[in-house]
């Protein structure tokens, strides 16, 4: 196992049997398969044309249409032009094609801490295990720059490395792993439970674990849709750092992941502006956050204040204007980059109709937080007809991690919820 991982880190460092990605560095499609390869731990390059000769050659070669970029050179010759993250990972080996004849033992549904950290324990108990992800392992954890807090870690761990470890973990342990694939829809009329695929298979599972997570909230700023994924980013990874190179930037939102970026963004860009919509820091963010980023000498804090608008054409993002709550003075600055850390809403939206009951935010209730008049009504048996603590009101079906209400928002109550929800799955098997 280790001598596994040491080769697969030595082909991401080098980009070596991977696919060659050859286009503008800074293109929204480029920045979006980057991201989709590195999140998912496989090898590739980024070849820029106007500096790569071989790369000019084959823009020659093809003549690909801007809409077209970037051209991706795979291992076996074949060349795409723009392809999904879904072309893209069948012709790379990373899509297995599923079975609807199969049964699984549990089907879990996000790869995020909760839903790896299921995986590892579940598999490696002799269950069988199908685990779906709609874009890459880890979730928004295995987005984050560096994670500071986490048990065992006295230096942080990069949510990438960490979530990379428990992918691989659960392969171990024989858990199979989809990505990407979104699951549309959960039916609990029938036994066993049938999860619909956006791709039109239907799979098969005794028991469903909700570890879908939480999407990212979206300001209401005129224009945003536009420019996301070309100036406008949602989690800060080395891909969009670099793209920073000494330039000024904005980064709004005040918990601690917003910390945790701008502590690594501060490597990259020449000064980042933190917009937050609070007086302070002090109860949103932990106070070894607060003290890294007050010694920063290129980051400044802009309580209070809000973006308003921004301007921009096809190149993306040139400037934007955002205003004092308190006071209503305006600031307008030159900015390419804008870094979105508003919170986010429960990734739930799937659940419609199926009978698992969710709060008035979304989030799914479990345990306690049901009450008699939800599960009265269903088919728990008589001698123990309560739901377990991290079941939902549809027997067999857990919910963990950020998606269940009464969570606990942090990496590790994740992980431990991922654990805890296999011995419940146990008592519902048997």
């Amino acid at each position: 196992m280790r001598a596994l991982i040491l080769r697969r880190m030595g082909l991401i460092e080098t980009g070596a049997g991977g696919p060659i990605l050859i286009g503008p560095p800074g293109g929204a499609d480029m920045v979006r398969l980057r991201g989709f390869l590195s999140r998912n731990g496989h090898p590739h390059l980024a070849l820029d044309p106007k500096l790569n000769s071989v790369a000019e050659g084959v823009m020659k070669l093809h003549e690909p249409r801007p809409n077209e970029l970037p051209l991706v050179v795979c291992p076996d010759g074949t060349i795409l032009k723009c392809p999904t993250e879904r072309e893209l990972a069948r012709r790379l080996g990373l899509y297995i094609e599923l079975s609807a004849d199969r049964v699984y033992d549990v089907a879990i549904v996000g790869a995020g801490p909760a839903g790896l950290a299921c995986a590892v324990y579940a598999a490696s108990e002799g269950l069988s295990v199908l685990v779906l992800d709609t874009h890459a392992f880890g979730g928004q954890a295995g987005a984050s720059a560096r994670i500071e807090n986490y048990l065992g870690f006295p230096t942080g761990i990069s949510g990438q490395a960490l979530a990379g470890r428990a992918y691989v973990q659960a392969q171990k342990f024989g858990a199979e792993m989809v990505v990407p694939v979104e699951v549309t829809s959960l039916d609990c009329t029938c036994f066993p439970y049938a999860l619909k695929l956006d791709c039109g298979v239907r799979i098969s599972a005794k028991t469903v674990v909700i570890a879908t997570g939480a999407k990212y909230r979206r300001p209401a700023i005129p224009e945003l849709e536009k420019y996301e994924g070309r100036s406008i980013y949602y989690w800060v990874s080395p891909i969009e750092a670099a793209l920073c190179g000494q330039e000024e930037v904005i980064l709004v939102g005040g918990g601690n992941a917003a910390g945790q970026a701008i502590v690594f963004l501060a490597n990259y860009a020449a000064h980042v502006h933190h917009l937050i919509r609070g007086p302070d820091l002090a109860k949103s963010m932990s106070k070894s956050l607060i003290d890294r980023i007050e010694a920063l000498a290129n980051v400044t804090l802009h309580p209070e204040s809000e973006i308003v608008a921004i301007e921009g054409g096809e190149e993306g993002v040139s400037g934007v204007h955002w205003r004092n709550r308190k006071n209503g003075t305006m600031q307008t600055k030159s900015i390419r980059r804008i870094f979105l850390f508003v919170g986010a809403d429960p990734n739930t939206g799937w659940l419609d109709k199926c009978g698992v009951k969710v709060n008035d935010k979304g989030f799914v209730c479990t345990g306690l937080d049901l009450s008699p008049a939800d599960y009265a009504r269903l088919a728990y048996s008589t001698d123990d007809h309560y739901p377990l603590p991290l079941e939902t009101s549809v027997p067999g079906v857990f919910a963990i991690g950020d998606a269940r209400a009464s969570s606990t928002k942090r990496v590790a109550a994740a992980v431990g919820e991922g654990a805890a929800a296999v011995a419940e799955v146990h008592t519902r098997l048997a």
